[in-house]
């Protein structure tokens, strides 16, 4: 038994760093992620440096190649997490507990504040969009949580249509394309319009008001004629 214990105590005083250094490097990678996001969706992938996102995050061009490859390889990983955290979000509803009118409205709801609290998210769309989608193309996994959504939209239509509240004909990536273009607007647009149109478009009230409004065009939309 004495010895064993020696070894049995060398194994866990090696373990705990290991443990450590992995925490550690997650963190790092977290924070870089954080930079990166503020980063690309201010300036663009172009604009972008990574000089002054390794400066900001207090690490180094190195670490950050070590970890992402490349500014491409980072801009991808902002792109993947960026969907992955509003996929997440309109996913994470239980909507067999719920009427499918009180299903999709949650939706709308969830949707449409996520845009309005991650304003970073709208402009990295809009930057990849400017970039045809070349690199959205490339990242891992991305067509499955997107079919996440549409599957959850079309549970919500099924259970509509089963309790004769929606249309039969409805697609579910129609709809999605619908709640996203009206959620997205409001952030998107929001300097524009309320310049042109002198229409506050941040203040809480309005930002409720417009939400019901989007919630209602959704619904009017999927009710029977």
């Amino acid at each position: 038994m004495s010895a064993t214990q020696p070894r049995d105590r060398a194994i866990a005083t090696t373990s705990e760093p290991r443990g450590t250094r992995a925490a550690d490097s997650e963190a790092t990678k977290a924070n870089i992620l954080a930079v990166a996001r503020a980063e690309f969706a201010d300036k663009g992938l172009s604009g972008a440096r990574i000089d002054e996102i390794a400066e900001r995050t207090n690490t180094s061009k190195r670490m950050i190649y070590y970890h992402f490859a490349s500014k491409e390889g980072l801009y991808r990983a902002v792109l993947e997490e960026a969907y992955t955290r509003i996929r997440e979000t309109e996913t994470a509803m239980p909507i067999e507990t719920m009427g499918a009118e009180e299903a999709l409205k949650t939706n709308v709801r969830m949707t449409f504040d996520y845009h309005h609290e991650h304003p970073e998210f709208v402009r990295l769309v809009m930057n990849e969009n400017m970039h045809h989608g070349e690199f959205i193309r490339d990242v891992a996994g991305i067509k499955r949580r997107n079919e996440s959504v549409i599957r959850v939209l079309g549970e919500i239509l099924a259970k509509g249509r089963d309790e004769g509240v929606f249309r039969a004909d409805l697609d579910p990536i129609d709809l999605h394309m619908t709640i996203s273009a009206l959620c997205f607007y409001n952030v998107s647009n929001r300097y524009t319009f309320s310049e042109i149109f002198r229409r506050d478009m941040v203040s809480p009230d309005a930002v409720e008001r417009r939400r019901e409004q989007v919630v209602e065009v959704v619904l009017a939309a999927c009710r029977p004629s």
